[in-house]
């Protein structure tokens, strides 16, 4: 079970930071006007067309682009100016929302222009998202970050709410041309908002800059090799792909089971954002009484519940309440996902640890989007909600494999290295592969203890560059042991002692305790030549 949090600053507290005041208005502006640009031509879709797999298409085409360039957006967040990458991002989505706007109050707008226009539109967003949430996270304290997260979390979810409700009273009025215009706004908004506080830039640094494939490669290997990373981003996944249904397909339950108009499917959207808000507030205090896992059980069972109702009746009553059970679930439980996953992340890997918490909850709601509404069509709407409904019962299995943890400091805040690195003649920073080797003379009655400890540092070798990790007994000293692991070059070898952790310190500090009397651990490295 995961371990609640013993304290927690109220969200009121949290705004007084000035930055994070100002930011999180002009995120919360630029939500609502995307989620009006999407409900608008969600239902354009059906207008136009009537299928609900190109109705739900409009949401994959919102969301594929954090598929696809989350991880290498957050590269560039973490290794290249933050401000000129967010403004530049925004500066074409703006060309591509002023092309919709002018589409859509033309009425030239198609189904083919409008999903790959969205499109760009999304690819936009995912570039500057892990930025832009980085950004965000740098403008409070660590100890403020919890209720900072669930305070953005209120703020998408209010937009979520508020943008399909103005989008469908704009739709009805005057189409969805004026709904293109308010996300063109929003976008300038942003920017705004972006240009008053801009980012901190990265801490200057000696060790060479990370190249876009080294850094998706270090990203991976960091989430893979790092337990409390991977578990959120699996559980992230299976959540966030069996949610997708209700979200994807419920412009289909407006117009086909609930007859409704594209007002009635603003509203409908707006009481799962509500639900949300209302969630919000209560997400700290109910972590610290039932802890993770069973706050997000509850969300699971909760959400699954909703999808059920939402499935099985035409009352539009009941079908309210259903849907703000969803929303209030769905934000315990992303909310808690993205709080775990930001906190257990140190900063050189903190942008990329988004992105792909991004990637896994986006990308499975955009594929999973397409997936849901391809079966609509084929098998019925009620068939595929009461499926996705069964697999969100599902979810809570997970906790045995992949336990949900907040990270601490130590896990996240940089260690000085043990020794200097004494070196006759520092190689190139490409030269490598590069092993490395620290020899343990230790005392004999300890040998099973110290190798239980050492091998705690397998995860973190790997995690910060490592591609291969050992430990090796001497075959004619029974007291002396190697350590022996290989990095790509020079540079990653770098970056790696960069990287430890205070925890990885305390680790190898157990392991030193093994040591015998008058000994010290040596350290020796060696080049491969070529």
């Amino acid at each position: 079970m995961g371990r609640p949090m013993s304290s927690h600053p109220s969200i009121r507290a949290t705004l007084r930071h000035r930055a994070f005041r100002t930011l999180l208005g002009g995120g919360t502006l630029y939500f609502i006007a995307s989620f009006m640009q999407s409900t608008a031509a969600a239902w354009m879709m059906v207008e136009l067309t009537g299928s609900s797999f190109l109705a739900a298409l409009v949401q994959t085409a919102v969301f594929l682009p954090m598929f696809l360039l989350a991880l290498p957006a957050g590269v560039l967040s973490d290794t290249t100016d933050r401000r000129r990458l967010m403004l530049g991002a925004l500066s074409a989505q703006a060309v591509a929302a002023a092309l919709l706007t002018v589409l859509g109050l033309a009425g030239w707008a198609g189904p083919g222009s409008v999903l790959f226009l969205i499109f760009v539109a999304g690819c936009c967003t995912a570039l500057m998202s892990p930025a832009w949430n980085s950004t965000i996270g740098d403008s409070v304290t660590r100890e403020d970050l919890p209720q900072a997260i669930t305070l953005l979390g209120i703020a998408y979810n209010a937009a979520r709410a508020l943008g399909p409700a103005f989008a469908g009273a704009v739709f009805a009025l005057g189409g969805a041309g004026p709904n293109f215009a308010a996300a063109f706004v929003g976008v300038l908004l942003m920017a705004w908002a972006i240009r008053r506080y801009p980012p901190a830039p990265h801490p200057p640094s000696r060790l060479p800059a990370e190249r876009l494939w080294g850094g998706i490669n270090s990203g991976l290997r960091f989430a893979w090799h790092s337990p409390t990373v991977f578990a959120q981003l699996v559980r992230t996944l299976a959540y966030a792909g069996a949610g997708s249904a209700l979200w994807a397909l419920l412009p289909v339950i407006a117009a086909k089971q609930l007859g409704m108009g594209a007002a009635g499917f603003g509203f409908l959207m707006g009481c799962m954002g509500t639900g949300a808000v209302g969630a919000g507030f209560l997400i700290g205090r109910l972590r610290v009484r039932y802890g993770l896992e069973r706050l997000v059980a509850g969300g699971c069972i909760g959400f699954a519940i909703g999808m059920l109702v939402t499935a099985l009746l035409t009352w539009r009553w009941g079908v309210y309440a259903a849907l703000l059970l969803a929303g209030a679930s769905w934000m315990a439980v992303m909310s808690t996902f993205n709080t775990a996953t930001q906190t257990s992340a140190p900063a050189w890997v903190r942008s990329r640890a988004l992105a792909m918490h991004t990637l896994c909850a986006l990308g499975a709601f955009s594929i999973g989007a397409a997936i849901w509404g391809g079966l609509s069509d084929l098998i019925g709407l009620r068939p595929v909600l009461c499926t996705a409904a069964a697999l969100m019962l599902a979810g809570p299995l997970l906790a045995r494999r992949y336990p949900l943890r907040m990270g601490e400091a130590p896990d996240v805040t940089q260690a000085v290295p043990w020794e200097d690195l004494f070196v006759a003649h520092e190689p190139a920073p490409e030269a490598g592969p590069v092993a490395v080797e620290m020899c343990y003379r230790i005392r004999p009655e300890d040998s099973q203890a110290f190798l239980d400890t050492v091998g705690e540092l397998r995860a973190p070798r790997h995690r910060d560059g490592a591609t291969f990790w050992r430990v090796y007994r001497d075959l004619s000293d029974p007291t002396r042991y190697v350590e022996r692991f290989i990095v790509a070059s020079w540079a990653d070898y770098l970056h790696q002692r960069a990287r430890a952790t205070v925890a990885d310190q305390a680790i190898e500090a157990r392991v030193r305790a093994f040591v015998a009397d008058g000994e010290a651990v040596t350290t020796a490295h060696y080049i491969a030549e070529r």
